[in-house]
């Protein structure tokens, strides 16, 4: 008898222990690119956004799953009718990951930081108009401006302008320390990337305990680690052609959705031949857009002709003015005094969209006798050499950025586009709060940079996720770059 009873308790704690293994609560999720390092307050990579943006670190306002502005830290505001003056009030109870209290003083800290000289923020322009930030005490911060800014609430919302702690800004790079849902656990450089849930979480706790986010740049890779569900989630899913593969597998779920991301053969501006016009041009009719969609993308993916995202409704499509013309393109190269062609560099980085974009590219400028040398770049190598050092022909990058058409105001920015008409109309429409005077000059600025052929305008680059069937919570959309794992779970 007791043989018998021993084996039915057996049973039972089997059966519990299936019970509890089938309540998952971690998640691996894959994406292409692997931060060059933690903190995007001191970088352009997109990469670190994409793991860290609202999971591990918070601004005053946040980007939701369609786009909108909603309270991040701060809870409420208050702008003055002039527009110059933001008081913000925090949400209480909020600390850091090594549980210290983020207060009014960490705001400050973290705003003055971004303005300061020596200051590495990538999207500084933003908040130029910011004159100062005062404490008025634990829970209520003062942001007084310069002139008016229409699109402070939505700037603040970006990861450049997140809340960090000082004491951690020495080993932010390696060891970032956020006031998000989840918490930083470490980082194997070249493989992944570990998070846990953060137990004194001031907000809605996540549902997943912890999260790894795991680097698989090759396409081919990628499908592998999926069909063989190594991991659960690939966002940004870089081989668009087994996609139909994942739709018919009722393991999976396919997402599709818009991103923010402007696709553009990038030019130097300030590089002969590209410092000329009219060989900017010849590029641009020299590009057959569709082609590369088809080719790249396997179809997903939006033409546009300038800067801007199709789904904004400010957006303006010029398409039009860019049309492949090849036989065009070569009658504006002779005129420029570039009968025979020329040739130049096309850096690729390691996305789909560059490297395979980039095979198609090279082939229709040589069809107009442009003969681009293609030289494949990691991530790293793209941002010093290209990004900061300014050395390239041509390259090809998706924007991922929201609405930022204000890049083009910085002549110092890498495709080096310095038009003074351009940077006033900036200047303007950052201080104005009118919506439709604000929608009748970004249509002027759109124009403007497409007529000046400033860069390739391609595609906007379409969100394209697989996940196992039984994941919920993700952003279809990325309106930012970000994998918010706040809300995600599984499904009971």
């Amino acid at each position: 008898m007791n043989h018998l009873r021993t084996f039915l308790l057996g049973v039972s704690t089997a059966a519990l222990l299936a019970g509890a293994a089938s309540a998952k609560d971690d998640i691996t999720i894959a994406i292409q690119l692997e931060p060059p390092h933690l903190d995007p307050t001191s970088a352009a990579a997109g990469a670190i956004d994409s793991v860290l943006y609202s999971n591990v670190f918070e601004g005053l306002t946040r980007f939701d799953s369609t786009g909108a502005v909603i309270p991040g830290l701060a809870k409420s505001w208050d702008i003055s009718e002039d527009g110059l003056n933001y008081i913000f009030i925090l949400n209480d109870n909020v600390t850091f990951h090594d549980g210290t209290t983020m207060d009014a003083e960490d705001v400050k800290f973290s705003l003055d930081r971004i303005l300061a000289e020596d200051s590495t923020n990538a999207q500084k322009a933003l908040y130029a108009a910011i004159k100062e930030v005062n404490v008025i005490d634990a829970a209520t911060v003062e942001i007084n401006l310069s002139e008016p800014n229409g699109n402070m609430l939505f700037n603040l919302a970006w990861g450049d302008a997140v809340i960090v702690a000082p004491e951690s800004i020495d080993t932010i790079k390696q060891t970032p320390i956020g006031t998000g849902a989840f918490k930083f656990d470490s980082w194997t450089q070249g493989d992944k990337i570990e998070l846990s849930r953060n137990e004194n979480y001031w907000g809605t706790p996540a549902v997943l305990t912890s999260a790894t986010f795991k680097f698989i740049s090759d396409p081919t890779a990628a499908l592998g680690a999926m069909m063989a569900e190594d991991i659960d989630v690939f966002s940004g899913f870089p081989a668009p052609e087994n996609l139909p593969q994942f739709e018919a597998d009722p393991r999976f779920q396919v997402l599709v959705g818009s991103t923010e991301g402007e696709t553009i053969l990038s030019t130097n501006n300030k590089m002969p031949p590209f410092d000329n016009p009219k060989v900017r041009e010849a590029l641009a009719h020299a590009i057959d857009r569709q082609a590369i969609i088809d080719g790249a993308m396997f179809g997903y993916g939006t033409p546009i002709g300038t800067h801007f995202a199709p789904h904004n409704p400010a957006y303006v499509d010029l398409t039009a003015g860019s049309a492949y013309n090849p036989d065009q393109s070569r009658a504006l190269l002779a005129e420029a005094g570039f009968a025979d062609g020329f040739e130049t560099t096309l850096y690729l980085p390691p996305p789909s969209y560059a490297r395979r974009g980039g095979e198609i590219i090279a082939s229709q400028l040589a069809e107009v006798g442009i003969k681009a040398e293609i030289i494949n770049v990691e991530w790293a190598q793209w941002l010093e050499s290209v990004f900061k050092g300014k050395n390239f022909g041509l390259t090809i990058v998706s924007h991922t950025e929201p609405m930022d058409i204000g890049i083009y105001a910085n002549p110092d920015y890498y495709f080096q586009y310095d038009n003074p008409g351009f940077q006033e109309l900036m200047t303007t429409l950052n201080s104005t709060t009118d919506p439709d005077m604000r929608t009748k000059m970004l249509g002027t600025a759109q124009e403007m940079i497409a007529q000046d052929y400033v860069n390739g305008y391609l595609f906007q680059l379409a969100a394209l996720s697989v996940a196992k069937a039984d994941v919920q919570g993700l952003w279809a959309n990325a309106p930012t770059q970000a994998n918010d794992l706040t809300a995600v779970s599984w499904a009971d």
